[in-house]
């Protein structure tokens, strides 16, 4: 016999009797059964199931009245510069929580390595307007505000007139007299 038939029929003799040389042992059979479990759900729900997420904080809560505390998320939002936004967004990120500190986290890394924000010296002012709760939606408020972008390139943006700006922010109480901005969504 050659000896590489010799080391096939070895092969199928390990595979039929069970060896655990594959991970085929009774040890892991709990442990694909829970899998198999669980794609199976996948596989009919179109979700993976996965475990409840930790509870999160935010660094320094808010004011007492939970509109004060959007505005004041507001006001460091819409006032940056280029050398200033990666910054300020990601403060923003780590005084919220949900959604909008998600939406802040990934606009930080967005603008690390913008090359026209950076290169353009481009900037953004502006003035929160109104805060007013949402009608009929508790925690959550529309957010007006009126910017002004500049670039140090006197061509980019010449003309450009100021703008009026919707956000429609949700906030949560996190401890007594403590609101963070758990939502926030421009809308225009």
């Amino acid at each position: 016999m050659r000896p590489a038939t010799g080391l096939l029929i070895t092969a199928a003799a390990l595979a039929l009797t069970g060896c655990g040389l594959f991970g085929t042992g009774s040890s892991s059979t709990s442990t694909h059964t829970g899998t198999a479990a669980k794609v199976a759900q996948a596989e009919t729900t179109h979700e993976y199931p996965s475990p409840a997420p930790a509870r999160q904080t935010a660094a320094g809560g808010s004011s007492t009245v939970a509109a004060a505390a959007v505005r004041r998320f507001a006001v460091h939002y819409i006032n940056w510069n280029a050398r200033t936004v990666t910054v300020q967004l990601q403060t923003l990120a780590l005084a919220s929580i949900g959604q909008a500190r998600s939406a802040m986290a990934l606009a930080a890394t967005q603008s690390q390595n913008d090359y026209e924000l950076e290169h353009g010296g481009i900037a953004n002012r502006g003035v929160v307007e109104a805060v007013t709760p949402l009608p009929g939606h508790r925690d959550q408020f529309v957010v007006v505000t009126r910017e002004w972008t500049t670039s140090t390139n006197p061509s980019a943006y010449t003309g450009l007139r100021p703008a009026w700006h919707i956000t429609v922010a949700g906030v949560t109480q996190v401890a007594p007299g403590q609101w963070v901005v758990s939502r926030w969504q421009p809308e225009s």
